[in-house]
């Protein structure tokens, strides 16, 4: 089994060194996951137990399984995003049914190889999907960053609710909430490097909330427990449920897909290992049809704590087991702690969070740029993000740059020119007569149904004197079918006209082409030269009129 293989290979020389490093980078990421899977449980609508229950179950189930040593799963800010409209309308229920369907079209997809679908999605598409993501997220945190209540299925909805249930700020919660963002923000990147900012903000504000005994909301019990009372049981599961959430199933799949490739992506570049896509979605599959049972939410490699597994020097994919562990033990030990942080705070840290999210870089380099393409799909893709449904916005996106690419293709360049014999090594006066009324055709682009017309219309464009027309095809780099059909009836034309067709520095796909829509036939094989300069320089009769008669 390659599975087994890999392992070997993993595992080989490991001894008490390698053991060391998978520990200490186990431990740092879980400092790191730790108020993360708390903040992703409570803006999902679930609670702080069910983040760190899917951050526990998915370290030891999907990492043990996981397509790379590197990869860390858990609840992301991304899935607590369209796990809010799923827990409005659903309840938490549904979310758990919703993630053990997302969970059986994760493994199948991972058993048909279906992986390398993600890299079909244009990198401004993702770019305005990740964007409006943490638009999401950030507005999420809104009641419990203000200490306000709202009501409403999407986000939207929520916001337009303050207008009818008033909007009274907790002057107490947003300072909990803004020294948290300040202290994440200001906090030393190389101190950071050692002790999460988030981790030690959230300690200092729920120390200094519970001494000055504050009125704010907090988190509430953490169960002791990795089977709490509120998890998905088989007898509650039926099939309008099931059918009722397909959609929001796909949504959680296709997410789960995008983030965990993408992360090993990322990571595989920094690390030199190369993520086995299929593996890994089976992987994430597994992990997220056995999530629910235990109360957990939907879990997606996350390259915050990948990237941290990675730094911190980890050596295999018991560094994952290690972080799981990590938090299992934070859970028995500091439950009581942890019941009273600040909902506030943790609101504090996922708007930083957000705000990180978002690719900088990317979103600078294609407005700085003007890649006017690549703006049209970002912005499209993220409002559709905030408005709609995640799948709908990727469709939307992928549609947006499927438009934009067949407009693109469609702009194709022709230039036709009058036979310049001066131009190329001839002192035959006979070649001279011969072409003194031929004219040259540059085609640049792709010949396709998009711009049938302009080739048709290049009879037209030909001088009346005009005797022969040589094709130049260099700049062609594709011909579809509809292509081809606009080049016969051109050449029909031409002929009619009795001007003589001859073409030229065809590739090996546009020749290809011409052979299967029978223009090679119907030509024959003298009317094909390698360049234009061959073509001038062969004392070709003009067969026009013998294909006429053909």
């Amino acid at each position: 089994m390659e599975f087994i293989k890999d392992l070997k290979k993993e595992f080989k020389g490991y001894n008490g060194s390698t053991f060391l490093k998978d520990l200490m980078a186990g431990l740092t990421v879980a400092a790191v996951a730790l108020p993360l899977a708390l903040a992703f449980g409570v803006s999902s609508g679930a609670d702080a137990a069910a983040g760190l229950i899917t951050a526990i179950i998915s370290g030891i189930v999907i990492s043990s399984l996981s397509g790379a040593y590197y990869q860390i799963s858990g609840p992301t800010g991304a899935m607590a995003a369209i796990l809010m409209s799923i827990v409005a309308k659903y309840q938490l229920k549904g979310v758990f049914i919703a993630t053990l369907i997302a969970g059986v079209i994760l493994l199948l997809a991972g058993i048909l190889h279906l992986g390398k679908l993600t890299s079909y999605i244009p990198a401004p598409v993702i770019t305005g999907f990740t964007s409006g993501i943490s638009v999401i997220i950030a507005l999420g945190q809104i009641d419990n960053f203000f200490g306000v209540k709202s009501v409403g299925e999407t986000t939207v909805e929520k916001i337009l609710s303050y207008g009818k249930l008033g909007f009274s700020p907790n002057l107490a919660a947003v300072g909990v909430g803004l020294f948290v963002i300040l202290f994440m923000i200001f906090f030393p990147k190389k101190w950071n490097a050692v002790v999460p900012a988030s981790l030690i903000s959230i300690i200092i504000a729920t120390i200094g909330v519970n001494l000055l005994n504050l009125d704010v909301a907090m988190v509430g019990e953490i169960p002791k427990t990795l089977l709490p009372a509120n998890r998905l049981n088989i007898a509650d599961i039926n099939m309008k449920e099931i059918t009722d959430l397909l959609a929001p199933s796909l949504s959680i799949a296709v997410l789960g897909m995008i983030e965990s490739l993408l992360c090993g992506a990322s990571a595989g570049r920094m690390t030199g290992v190369r993520l086995n896509s299929d593996r890994e979605l089976i992987a994430q599959g597994i992990g997220n049809m056995i999530i629910p049972f235990f109360g957990g939410i939907p879990a997606t490699a996350a390259i915050a704590r990948t990237s941290v597994a990675i730094k911190s020097g980890a050596k295999t994919r018991i560094t994952g087991i290690f972080h799981a562990v990590g938090l299992l033990i934070s859970m028995f030990l500091l439950g009581p702690v942890m019941s009273k942080i600040p909902l506030s705070a943790l609101a504090g840290v996922l708007m930083v969070t957000a705000w990180r999210m978002n690719e900088w870089h990317a979103i600078k380099y294609i407005f700085s740029r003007k890649f006017k393409s690549a703006i049209i799909m970002f912005i499209l893709t993220m409002v559709a993000t905030i408005v709609f449904d995640l799948t709908i916005a990727i469709v939307i996106g992928i549609f947006t740059a499927l438009v934009l690419l067949v407009r693109r293709l469609s702009e194709i360049e022709i230039n036709i020119e009058k036979v310049d014999m001066s131009r190329i090594d001839n002192i035959d006066d006979k070649l001279n007569r011969r072409y003194s009324k031929a004219e040259v055709v540059y085609i640049t682009g792709t010949v396709i149904f998009a711009n049938t017309n302009s080739i048709e219309d290049i009879a037209d464009n030909l001088r009346k004197d005009t005797d022969t027309a040589i094709f130049s095809m260099r700049g062609v780099s594709y011909m579809d079918i509809s292509g081809a059909q606009a080049l016969q009836t051109l050449i029909n034309q031409l002929i009619n006209k009795n001007i003589d067709v001859v073409f030229c520095a065809l590739s090996n796909s546009a020749m290809e082409m011409m052979k299967r829509s029978g223009i090679y036939d119907m030509l024959g094989e003298e009317s094909f030269y390698w360049s234009v300069e061959c073509a001038l320089k062969d004392h070709r009769p003009r067969i026009s009129e013998n294909i006429v008669a053909n």
